[in-house]
């Protein structure tokens, strides 16, 4: 055969501790119809301040892999909410191999064909609060490649054609591919006339959607003549492939001829006509291949199937209930993105007779569904029973309506498919169903009602449940409740929602309380971190004290934004909020920053040497706002100001201490009993801020930042500044005049000028 190689690859994107699905990445691939093998290769680096970061410690990196839609992951196993269907995917673990780079390596053979994902996270951490740009952070960045190999010109069977193929020596296998058109019940492979070989020592495989595998369904020829392979209830508007394979050790060549019949269910009477030239009046598509066989290269010698099934006889007509009713479709009508309610005409109240089943199709669009949930809601009308002991049975499938042939009980699954169950009665009038990341495609809804007795489910006799069906596609469960938020997110062109959880919840739906916070925990966190501002008002009233007006000013400001800031930041349910989120995050801030900056120019004492020292608090206000609307979580933002007015102080006080010669602030007590004191408690408070605080001791530890830094700032801020009154010149026998005795006590730093006798210093 003539193999197709193709080469898909994305790029590496930072992967993050998993905490729930909207933390980790997702990458979206497309596998083309034919594939043979699909193979990914994963690749996996550390990076450390722009180099390859051999320091960083080695974490695990799981990986998802899910056809169809994304997959629905639970690594922290928490409880899913109830009626939620929890599809199944691959995983896979990376473990390192180099000090900074890892691959591993992920084969599909046969993979089905159409959209598949990937999602990649690493484990969950302790939570540490970092502040950005204080150290540079390991990252770990993940690479996925594709890389697939396709068969063409595969070729077609169609129903009722028989095709001619000889299997020469060094051949192994022939495939082919035939399509299904909807209201199909049956299709039935065959091989005739086997020569060339005794008891035609041939194999004989079948898979929808993609090539067959070693498990697939089987027949050994050899064992079963005629050699015919039935599959009930195939999908509709999907390839079938079928795989005629040689025994190993056959010599010589072998001529066999193929068949396939499809049974139409909707034509009971008929089957389908043996050729029919049209593709379009099979809703076949045009890519059909070339009509001759193809015989593909050597492969292994398959092992002997477990599950090889008997040949089932394709029938003529086919009974009453292996018929299939007519599909009643569905009126989609898009709301937003996710949000889509499927409409039954005539209803949305639906009738089930007792003698046949009402199905329903429920189409959801390729790509654009897939991130979402679909929900399914039936609700019995117990008034409609009659008094009689009825059970309204639903079966949700993807691919084909399924319903079971058996009066006596009711299955929503058979040996090659499985679908969803619900069930109403008088008892239980409501079902529900949540599928989250549905596969894209159409699912069928059959309901069916049957009458309970001592001998299990029979049909009823003239009694016509009437039942509540409600379909909708939603961005998440239940909107994530009160205490998660549904997130909208995108990879690159593709869309998803998933849930993130807060105040402890966990869980798909944030419906796991096992860690969750209590209501006294959150009421005790919420008043911690609000009222210890109350911690300012010291400052203010010292501030004011002092006539630092404009200081006390800019501290009220931060007391009052901080404490509606962390009012509104609450994860729970304790939550009160006077402003937008973002106006009351940026105003504390500002507010947070303009204390220190106003504290440390009050500090520089700058009004005797800068005559409109004014300029410099206008000045730092608006460079603060500009710094805080670029990134307001960077350790520059901080640090930038703080150094800034640091150096401006430190000028301001070498300028004194040369002119005075002698240091600046000249008292030991003013450095012993507060300047220490309140450098050390600063210091503190940014130590605790930069490496202790973690999302578990946030409350507590935010909570001592506030008392700390309110209290620094108690200590730092300079006594009141006198007014100079000149009031001319004294006689120079007096040794000193008055402004000269002001000054030096405004430079002995204390706290109350007043207190301190002027005649003292004159005479001194």
């Amino acid at each position: 055969g003539l193999f197709v190689t193709d080469y898909f690859t994305r790029t590496p994107r930072k992967l993050s501790p998993f905490r729930s699905f909207a933390s980790i990445e997702l990458f979206h691939f497309h596998i083309p119809e034919d594939t043979v093998i699909a193979v990914w290769n994963l690749i996996t680096f550390k990076e450390q301040g722009g180099t390859f970061g051999d320091q960083c410690p080695d974490r695990s990196i799981t990986v998802y892999f899910r056809s169809g839609a994304p997959s629905v992951i639970n690594p922290l196993h928490t409880h899913f909410p109830r009626d939620t269907a929890v599809p199944g995917s691959f995983a896979l673990t990376l473990t390192w191999t180099l000090p900074n780079r890892t691959t591993g390596v992920f084969n599909v053979t046969s993979p089905l064909p159409g959209d598949w994902f990937l999602a990649a996270h690493l484990p969950k951490d302790e939570g540490k609060i970092s502040v950005k740009g204080l150290y540079e952070e390991c990252q770990y960045l993940f690479q996925p490649q594709l890389i697939v190999q396709r068969l063409v010109n595969i070729a077609v069977l169609y129903p009722g054609h028989v095709t001619e193929q000889s299997m020469a020596p060094h051949n192994r296998s022939c495939l082919y591919k035939v399509f299904v058109p909807s209201y199909t019940s049956r299709v039935l492979v065959e091989v005739l006339r086997c020569r060339g070989a005794e008891g035609c020592p041939l194999w004989l495989r079948v898979r929808a959607k993609a090539p067959p595998l070693h498990n697939s369904t089987t027949l050994d020829c050899r064992e079963h003549t005629p050699c015919q392979l039935a599959q009930d209830l195939p999908f509709w508007q999907h390839w079938y492939y079928v795989l005629v394979e040689k025994h190993p050790g056959v010599p010589g060549t072998i001529s066999f001829q193929v068949t396939v019949q499809l049974t139409d269910c909707s034509r009971p009477s008929l089957a389908r006509p043996p050729f029919l030239p049209s593709s379009a009046s099979m809703n076949m598509p045009h890519s059909f291949g070339s009509a001759g066989g193809l015989a593909l290269g050597d492969s292994p010698p398959p092992t002997s199937p477990n599950d090889t099934k008997h040949p089932l006889p394709i029938p003529v007509t086919l009974h009453t209930e292996e018929r299939c009713w007519p599909v009643r479709p569905t009126l989609r009508n898009e709301l937003d993105t996710f949000s889509v309610h499927f409409y039954i005409f005539f209803g949305p109240n639906v009738s089930v007779p007792p003698d046949r089943p009402a199905v329903f199709v429920i189409n959801l669009l390729p790509v654009l569904d897939s991130g979402g949930v679909l929900n399914l809601e039936l609700r019995l009308n117990v008034s409609s029973l009659c008094g009689e002991n009825v059970t309204v049975f639903g079966c949700l499938n993807h691919g084909v309506p399924l319903t079971s042939g058996d009066n006596t009980s009711v299955t929503c699954e058979t040996e090659s498919l499985a679908g969803f169950l619900l069930s109403v009665n008088a008892t239980a009038s409501l079902s529900r169903l949540r599928i989250p990341y549905p596969q894209t495609g159409s699912w069928y809804l059959s309901l069916r009602s049957l009458c309970a007795t001592e001998h299990g489910f029979e049909p009823c006799t003239n009694v016509t449940a009437e039942v509540y069906l409600r379909a909708y596609l939603s961005p998440c469960i239940n909107d994530c409740g009160i205490y998660g938020q549904c997130k909208l997110l995108r990879t690159n062109n593709y869309l998803y929602a998933a849930c993130e959880c807060k105040a402890g919840w966990n869980g798909w739906g944030c419906t796991d309380n096992a860690e969750a916070f209590s209501y006294g925990f959150q009421l005790l966190s919420t008043l911690l971190l609000c009222l210890s501002n109350v911690m300012f008002v010291p400052p203010v009233a010292i501030a004011v004290r002092s006539h630092y007006l404009l200081e006390a000013a800019v501290y009220i400001f931060t007391m009052f934004f901080s404490t509606f800031y962390h009012a509104c930041d609450q994860p729970g349910i304790v939550v009160f909020c006077i402003m937008e989120y973002d106006v009351l995050q940026f105003c504390d801030f500002l507010g947070s920053l303009m204390s220190v900056w106003v504290t440390v120019i009050a500090m520089a004492r700058l009004q005797p040497i800068v005559k409109q020292a004014s300029v410099l608090y206008l000045l730092g206000a608006m460079l603060l706002s500009m710094a805080l609307q670029m990134d307001r979580h960077g350790l520059w933002n901080l640090l930038g100001p703080s150094l800034f007015a640091l150096g401006i102080m430190a000028v301001a006080w070498t300028a004194r201490t040369i002119r005075r010669r002698h240091c600046y602030p000249p008292t030991w007590k003013r450095w012993a009993f507060y300047l220490c004191p309140g450098a050390l408690i600063a210091a503190a408070a940014v130590l605790l801020y930069a490496f202790v605080e973690t999302e578990e001791n946030y409350f507590y530890i935010h909570s001592i930042w506030h008392l700390l830094i309110a209290g620094s700032v108690g200590f730092l801020l300079p006594p009141r500044a006198k007014p100079s009154r000149r009031l001319g010149p004294l006689p120079r026998r007096k040794g000193c005049g008055y402004q000269l005795c002001v000054n030096e006590q405004e430079e002995l730093g204390l706290v109350d000028p007043a207190v301190a006798s002027i005649n003292s210093i004159c005479t001194s």
